[in-house]
């Protein structure tokens, strides 16, 4: 063993590496992305990783190699399981041979999501076993129990970690290489596997009995008839509760009992640590008899949400008059202590989001649960945290702190100075000034678009959404132009269809892909365009002008959107046409390549219209003592606004 100071995603890879993971997939998505990087850097060339084209490619992946006895892990954010869903609803009832682990890191806030889901309501749904982990050292150890789980139960599990735990950092103990878990196939087809015990420390399952010899065809076990989906279903609903009870007992779940109090405290996940720190907080800094109410209070840490530990919840029920539930997202284990109450006759009320003492959305936080817990407890109202950062007790610590510490800048997001997407909308907008359209956007940076000046993004649904979109309203909205912004990465993962899907309807629509030749929105991973995989091999682009060519789009141009007038031309051209019509503009992103010169204005030439600054939004133009200005920290020279000063002040 050794110490290393790591973020939490990489703790992840390092214990599935730990698990002796020989496969993994998955598609990037904040904030689970470093989690396959950090394998990609750290392989040694056992294990296979790859970008997977979307989400249910990777999972299908990792399915099949599960399937031949493999290790394997798939990884996405909560979104990204939507996508997955189709595999995973059947692979639950299929089973697998090898540990298989899908790791799906939620986002509560959001901070960087189109929705707050909670995937341990999808791992309820699915019936599969759920994990949470509370910190960066927990995640480490649990990942490797997953695996040990998969495996004794034939099932996958989910691995459900958030934010705060993906992107927190600590100091862990790391397995050396030589500690990592191994498999040696036997002779006769069977195997022995050399490792440690689980995680944890407890003695769950070796695995000694799973069957490492490849894939064994089965068709009444690897084919889906419904006869078999029957027994199945069957199958995984006698063993949940006792899965339940045996997961119980890992020490991932927790009970800290205190005999005859009357209060306690249900948590999961990073909840777990804030809520420790809460009561911490509490029992120093408020009065005495505040004091022994906090020391009294009876916390339930619940690790494996589901299937959900009944008989530890018993336990920590039993005696209790109230409990607060302390959660993200969704009120799981809320609901959850609520069935075991009225299963077991318990009299204690249960609080939490359902009820309103907690709120019911975005991510706590450690002030949030505090002062839950301070209503919870029924402190007078009156007294005060001492975290200053929160609030302070008396008027003048409030005014001393508002010296002391400057408010934070507002700082919304914004496309790059010199980002060719900036360059691609503006020849759009200028292409349709005076008439009707619609602007259907999609995920990735380019969604940005749609803050102002620019203002080109009126929709955003979901990734490739904006295609099919398009294609709706060019069905109800007769005298307008339909308009789909995609990214090339996003193009690869679920445009394609939408783009065959027009063609075979003959809809009316103009697809605008912006190919900045990278998936820049995740931190710049390869993508089937890029001509290069994640493990580093040089392979064959996938021309998205072919694909769209071989699907039946008649009208392609390609287009440097950093040509102003070319790019203007082009979309007034092709929108004047019938049927399905595309425009490429490709151009590299600015934070891979930079160019050299940066644009400069001549002050005498200026006449402070500001049109570069009210029309473009480029964060790198902008007025200082009354006159327009580049800064040329910012300036990547992409002489989009030389093509759009009036006076050719810019150059």
């Amino acid at each position: 063993m050794h110490k290393e100071f790591v973020m939490g995603n990489e703790a992840i890879a390092l214990g599935a590496m730990a698990a002796g993971v020989e496969v993994v997939a998955g598609y990037p998505g904040t904030p689970s992305t470093e989690v396959l990087e950090a394998i990609a850097k750290r392989n040694n060339g056992t294990t296979y990783v790859e970008w997977s084209v979307n989400e249910k490619a990777g999972l299908e992946v990792a399915a099949a190699a599960a399937y031949a006895g493999k290790r394997t892990m798939v990884t996405m954010k909560q979104v990204g399981l939507n996508v997955a869903s189709d595999p995973l609803m059947s692979l639950a009832y299929i089973g697998v041979k090898g540990g298989m682990v899908v790791m799906v890191a939620d986002d509560p806030g959001p901070i960087s999501s189109q929705t707050e889901q909670d995937t341990r309501t999808y791992g309820m749904f699915s019936k599969l076993p759920v994990f949470d982990p509370s910190s960066v050292d927990e995640a480490y150890e649990m990942i490797q129990t997953a695996f040990e789980v998969s495996e004794k139960y034939n099932t996958p599990v989910i691995f459900r970690s958030t934010t705060r735990v993906c992107h927190a950092y600590s100091a862990i103990d790391v397995k050396d290489k030589e500690e990592y878990y191994k498999r040696e196939i036997s002779g006769d087809g069977g195997s022995e596997l050399a490792g440690d015990s689980l995680g944890d420390g407890t003695e769950f399952v070796k695995g000694s009995s799973t069957d490492f010899s490849g894939f064994v065809k089965d068709s009444n076990r690897w084919v889906i008839f419904p006869r078999l989906s029957y027994a199945n279903h069957k199958m995984i609903e006698e063993r949940l509760p006792v899965m339940g009870d045996e997961l119980g007992e890992l020490t991932y779940n927790k009970l800290t009992k205190v005999n005859n109090g009357r209060l306690g405290i249900a948590c999961g996940g990073i909840s777990y640590a804030y809520v420790c720190e809460s009561v911490q907080e509490l029992s120093e800094n408020e009065n005495k008899d505040d004091s022994n109410i906090i020391s009294d209070i009876s916390i339930l840490k619940v690790g494996t949400p589901h299937p959900f530990p009944e008989k530890l919840a018993v336990r920590f029920l039993e005696g209790l008059e109230e409990v607060l539930v302390v959660e993200e997202l969704d009120p799981v284990i809320e609901r959850m202590l609520l069935m075991v109450a009225g299963k077991y006759h318990l009299k204690v009320k249960i609080r939490g989001k359902l009820t309103g003492d907690v709120k019911n959305a975005g991510e706590n936080t450690v002030e949030s649960v505090t002062d839950s817990i301070r209503s919870f407890v029924q402190f007078d109202s009156e007294k005060k945290s001492t975290d200053n950062r929160a609030e302070a007790s008396t008027e003048d610590e409030k005014s001393n702190i508002a010296e002391d510490v400057p408010e934070l800048p507002i700082r919304p997001p914004v496309l790059c100075a010199g980002c060719p997407h900036r360059a691609s909308f503006y020849a759009v907008k200028q292409a349709m000034k005076g008439r009707k359209a619609i602007f259907c956007g999609d995920i990735g940076c380019y969604t940005l678009g749609n803050a102002k000046p620019l203002d080109m993004v009126d929709t955003c649904l979901c990734m490739g959404a904006g295609i099919t979109m398009a294609q709706g309203f060019s069905v109800v909205e007769k005298d307008t132009t339909c308009f789909a912004f995609v990214g090339d990465s996003t193009f690869f993962a679920s445009g394609i269809t939408g783009v065959v899907n027009a063609v075979y309807n003959q809809h009316d629509m103009v697809l605008i892909v912006l190919d900045n030749s990278t998936t820049a929105m995740t931190g710049h991973q390869p993508h089937p365009g890029t001509g290069k995989t994640v493990m580093g091999d040089i392979v064959e682009k996938v021309s998205i002008e072919k694909i769209l060519e071989a699907v039946g789009v008649a009208d392609i141009r390609t287009v440097n959107p950093l040509d102003l007038k070319i790019s203007v031309d082009t979309v007034k051209e092709l929108a004047d046409k019938p049927g399905v019509k595309a425009v490429i503009f490709k151009s590299p992103c600015i934070a891979l390549f930079k160019p050299d010169n940066m644009c400069v204005i001549d002050s005498e030439k200026c006449i402070n219209c500001k049109k570069c600054i009210n029309e473009l939004g480029c964060p790198a133009i902008t007025v200082n003592e009354g006159s327009v200005v580049i800064e040329p920290s910012l300036c990547t020279g992409c002489g989009l606004c030389t093509q759009v000063c009036p006076v050719g002040a810019i150059s």
